[in-house]
Order: structure tokens, then sequence, then C-alpha cells
């Protein structure tokens, strides 16, 4: 399962300082890649990045929130896109251009991105969270298309497809290791999806 970063979708937090927020959450990375993320507590994060464990909770409310920095932003940044993606063609590929749009965002402002992937993987706790932010990524495409006009049966398809293309096109990006751009891993997932939606219609015919 692919993990999005939300780093540049992070709330601003006007009373601290925004880079204890990105110290918190290098420190928790680096602490549950060395040890398990079930092996380290708050107060080993907040020690490694120099501040106190009481001052850790300013930030986050607890130890699995620090790997989701800023997700609560992201469903009404992918609504907007699609809102505003053209109306020309079909709403699949108006959605698939609005999560590259998206999606490029997203890349520039991210590293590490393996490494989050495999802490995620090991942790049930954190693939249900996981499970979760897709899920609101899912409601606010769904939304947007309605809003498209789009009737809600077709919407709900194509939100579920974008959803889980645009995972796909960031397992390929991260396992690209820069090499691609999330465009360019998108525009590959949706041709493989294509091609084997019309290979399954056609061979359903031939039957």
């Amino acid at each position: 399962m692919t993990h999005w970063d939300i780093t540049c979708y992070r709330p601003t937090m006007a009373r601290w300082d925004p880079g204890t927020a990105e110290r918190l959450t290098q420190a928790a990375l680096e602490l549950y890649t060395e040890h398990g993320y079930d092996n380290v507590t708050v107060t080993q994060i907040a020690e490694r990045a120099g501040i106190t464990r009481r001052s850790y909770f300013r930030y986050f409310p607890d130890k699995r929130e620090v790997l989701f920095a800023g997700s609560e932003r992201l469903p009404a940044a992918i609504r907007e896109a699609v809102l505003d993606a053209p109306r020309t063609g079909s709403p699949l590929s108006a959605t698939l251009q609005a999560l590259a749009r998206v999606g490029t965002t997203l890349i520039e402002h991210i590293d590490r991105t393996a490494e989050r992937r495999a802490v995620i993987a090991s942790s049930p706790e954190l693939q249900e969270r996981e499970r979760t932010k897709l899920a609101a990524v899912t409601s606010a495409i769904q939304d947007a298309l309605l809003q498209r006009d789009i009737d809600d049966d077709s919407a709900k398809l194509v939100a579920q497809i974008a959803t889980i293309a645009s995972q796909n096109a960031f397992d390929r990006w991260t396992d690209a290791h820069g090499q691609k751009d999330f465009a360019t891993c998108l525009d590959a997932v949706a041709a493989s999806l294509r091609e084997t939606l019309t290979a399954d219609i056609d061979t359903s015919r031939s039957e």
C-alpha cells in the first residue's frame, strides 16, 4: 500500500515553531526505522528532536500522528483540484489530471518516502490510520465529482479507481528513487488500467 506524505499541507502553527514539527517527524521516522514503531515512545521522539515530552503534545496528539502531519488538508486540496480540472474528457481523466497536479506538488516537499512506507507497513495501527486517510481522499474525490454533476454510481466508482491509481503511481515513483516524475508514473498506471479494462471487455464479448 502506498503512503502519501503530506508535508506541504502541514497546518500553520502560529504559537509554535513549525521547524520543531519537522524535527519531530524526522526524529520519529529515524527511531521507528531503528527500533520499530511499537518500541518507541513519545518521550524518546521528543528527546531526539530536542524538546520536552510536554512540548511534543503541542504539535501532535500521539506518536502515530507525527507520521501523518497535515494529512487532514489533503482531501480538501484534492477536492479543489478535481473541481478545477477541465470538463473535457471523461470524469476519470479529469480526476487523474487533478491527482497528478496535487501529487506533483506533494513530492516536491517530501523525503525518506521508502522508510516511511516501511514503517507504516510494519504496524497494523499505522495501516489502519493510512486506510482512514485514503478513505477521506476517496470521499473528497466523490464529493467533487458529484458537484460536477456526475451521477452517484459513476462518482463513487471513479473516486475508488482514481485513489487506487494514485497509490500505485506513488509506489512507482518511490521505487524509481527520483528517476521518474509523479505525473509520468500516474500516466503509466492509467495506461495499464485502460489496457486491462479493454482486454477484459474484449474477452467478455468473445465468450
